[in-house]
């Protein structure tokens, strides 16, 4: 486990979320510094199975020398694809950590973090077509102010596209740092960095498709997982943790589920448990499990 590359979160309560059998086939679709995955390796027997996912090339160099492990550098909406291509067509449980990795945040030339002047990337994966100087540059207005608006969850993002149109027009916004110039009308110093990383945010998740990738691999996970199969899967901002507890509840993002004849409603998973957040403990020693919400569901 690479803790300088990502420190775990929830690691204990996440892992056990998937009630691990010794024998069983296990996916970690966000494996990052590898510390979820070391912690199912540590579970599994002689016969157990890992297979993690990181579209993230950097993160092939935490890869763990085992047998029982295999890592797949690609992103994880193709979850289904990849297994099939080792042969796998069900597993036992499947655990996801989504959002940035402490890596990508503080590597200041991938463009994460409010912190670092650096070229607008936010790639996690330089394969990626799209960047966010592509984004911030060609996107229309109309288009800016609604990504700004939806994964930013900005009030004033119709300003910010106008700003942000109206200075690109004199030349390209091609750094960070030319971005905080852009916008530092907008940005009061008591509220400087939330609203920063709002912006952030909202690039980051339109550049990564990150709201359409959590859905993608949503949708397999019924076909993934046999009965008694478990997910385990950790959210950092609310349009992940609507959509993730929307399908728990309903297999669906929008609308409701029909009844039959008697009220009953054909799901395909069931909660387990209560939400899981991270103790005082765990966020004081890593600021940035403040966020997360873990929520666990059994294949039915």
């Amino acid at each position: 486990m690479n803790k300088s590359y990502h420190n775990p979160v929830l690691l204990n309560e996440t892992v056990d979320g998937l009630a691990i059998r010794e024998d069983g086939v296990y996916v970690d679709v966000t494996f990052g510094g590898g510390g979820h995955s070391c912690e199912i390796l540590k579970r599994l027997g002689p016969n157990g199975k890992l297979y993690a996912f990181d579209q993230d090339e950097d993160a092939l160099a935490n890869a763990i020398d085992d047998d029982r492990f295999v890592l797949i550098n690609e992103n994880f909406r193709y979850i289904k694809r990849f297994l099939r291509f080792y042969g796998v067509k069900q597993v036992d449980g499947i655990l996801g950590d989504f959002g940035v990795s402490s890596h990508q945040f503080d590597e200041a030339e991938r463009g994460f973090s409010t912190r670092f002047d650096a070229d607008l990337d936010m790639r996690m994966s330089k394969k990626n077509a799209l960047s966010a100087y592509d984004v911030v540059n060609e996107y229309e207005q109309k288009e800016l102010r609604m990504v700004l608006s939806l994964y930013g969850e900005l009030r004033n993002a119709p300003k910010i596209a106008r700003l942000i149109a109206e200075a690109r027009e004199k030349s390209p916004i091609e750094t960070t740092s030319q971005l905080k110039e852009v916008l530092k009308s907008l940005l009061p110093k008591h509220k400087e960095q939330k609203i920063l990383a709002q912006i952030y945010q909202a690039i980051r998740i339109e550049v990564n498709q990150e709201v359409e990738v959590l859905k993608e691999f949503l949708l397999q996970t019924p076909e993934l997982l046999p009965e008694g199969g478990r997910l385990s899967l950790i959210s950092y901002h609310s349009l992940e943790d609507r959509l993730v507890k929307r399908f728990i509840r309903s297999g669906m993002f929008e609308g409701e589920p029909e009844k039959d004849m008697y009220g009953n409603i054909d799901v395909p998973f069931k909660k387990v448990g209560k939400l899981i957040i991270p103790s005082a403990d765990e966020i004081k020693e890593n600021n940035r499990a403040r966020s997360a919400k873990l929520r666990i569901a059994e294949r039915i």
